[in-house]
């Protein structure tokens, strides 16, 4: 009796029976079992050896070049007025912090709330050495944590190096497909590595397997191997038809499970802002139990070259978006009991010019504040804002590394080696409590 009479499943049956097969390691071929079995396990309620999945980590990313200076202000300095007659953000107006010269923009109430309740650590002069003010190769210098903006991204790197034991289980193939997962329609550089490859999607209802033409190439060679089996030379688990199986199976189960998530009713009413939907979608992700290490969502809008505006205009719109989207997560995240299992950053490509521009409205820059959000967080303004006076052709000086965040991050948060990640030693940002 041959391979496949032995193991007789045909296409059908492997497109539909989903966790059954997943689960029947007994009267599935090696290969399929393995791969059932490097699934993700909140399938059926195992766990990843060796990782803390508890610790979720949020990234927001906004595009375009956040304004840091009209979204955490130096009220408390003379030279900001100066430099921005016409868009700063008067005295009296500013939701100012407790124990700091700067405040937040009156759009960001629900920052300040989550400020309040110490839930929120801001860390400014956020940027790197020889800055570069192209929105392309900042993002991608932020996304590699190369100043080259080359190579893999960061939290790729993170996911082949930690998450998988160097990205491969005993199979040799990643062993949770959904180790990260990002809402949109590709995957951001920050999250590709050389093993490891997140899933994206823009919406749930997108994401499925369908068997249709993206499936094809896969579908036939399950059919070949359905007809004939594995190719003599590729029956271990490492081999390119067992592969595509996985490959197949992966996707299947992974599109199930996280389309039954997002259905979930969600526990807390979000704004109407794309933010919102990309967080409420993350929020049902966690709530189901999916065992996703990094979620990464995407807001943009933010190159506010001309009409920015001071308290009612676009960059207004933009952080009321954000903030309300922000305070919803958390209240979602709260409502489950899981807050105490996320941390949030949010950063964005570059800041903004000290000085207004004659279109009212303000050029790329550099520095710009981090925001760090949950229980976890050290909360407070956590670093001295950068001078107003003593500038780097008109842009502020940067003071933190932005890979001294990720520092933080890696080590207090994802109990990972910054140093192999980063290619270098960073010492990490104060962002966490302390133990």
């Amino acid at each position: 009796m041959d391979f496949m009479q032995k193991y007789a499943f045909t296409r059908r049956q492997f497109l539909h029976q989903g966790l059954t097969l997943a689960s029947a390691s007994l009267a599935v071929p090696a290969f399929l079992s393995r791969s059932a079995a490097a699934l993700p396990h909140s399938a059926w309620g195992g766990a990843i050896p060796g990782v803390n999945e508890d610790r979720v980590l949020v990234v927001v990313q906004l595009s375009g070049g956040n304004d840091g200076l009209n979204t955490v202000i130096p009220y408390a300095d003379a030279n900001y007025y100066k430099a921005r007659p016409g868009i700063g953000i008067k005295d009296d107006r500013v939701l100012k912090l407790a124990k700091s010269q700067v405040g937040l923009h009156p759009s960001l109430a629900p920052i300040k709330e989550l400020y309040d309740d110490g839930l929120c650590g801001i860390v400014q002069g956020v940027g790197y050495p020889n800055p570069n003010r192209s929105h392309f190769k900042s993002m991608d210098i932020w996304q590699t944590a190369e100043l080259s903006g080359t190579g893999d991204g960061w939290l790729g790197r993170f996911f082949d190096n930690e998450c998988c034991g160097s990205g491969k289980g005993e199979s040799g193939r990643l062993e949770n497909p959904m180790t990260g997962v990002a809402i949109g329609a590709s995957a951001p550089l920050a999250m590709q590595g050389r093993v490891v490859m997140p899933l994206s999607f823009e919406s749930a209802e997108l994401f499925r397997w369908t068997g249709g033409d993206a499936a094809k190439g896969l579908t036939d060679d399950y059919d070949r191997i359905a007809r004939h089996g594995v190719p003599q030379g590729e029956a271990d688990p490492d081999s390119n038809a067992s592969f595509l199986v996985r490959t197949a199976l992966d996707a299947q189960i992974s599109s199930d499970l996280i389309r039954k998530a997002v259905a979930a009713k969600p526990r807390v009413a979000y704004p109407g802002s794309d933010l919102s939907r990309q967080l409420q979608m993350v929020a049902s992700m966690i709530a189901a139990g999916l065992k996703t290490r990094v979620y990464y969502v995407t807001m943009g809008g933010f190159d506010t070259h001309s009409q920015q505006g001071g308290e009612n205009g676009r960059h207004a719109q933009l952080l009321t978006q954000f903030g309300g989207a922000m305070k919803a997560f958390y209240q979602d995240l709260k409502a489950q009991g899981n807050d105490g299992r996320v941390l949030t950053m949010s950063f964005s490509e570059f800041g903004r010019r000290v000085s207004q521009n004659a279109s009212q409205g303000t050029d790329h820059g550099t520095a710009a504040p981090m925001f760090f959000f949950g229980p976890m967080v050290q909360p407070g303004v956590l670093t001295d804002h950068p001078s107003l006076t003593d500038l780097d052709s008109g842009d502020l000086k940067f003071t933190v590394d932005f890979r001294a965040a990720y520092a933080g991050l890696l080590e207090r948060w994802l109990a990972a080696d910054s140093k192999k990640i980063l290619d270098g030693a960073f010492r990490p940002a104060p962002i966490l409590k302390k133990a």
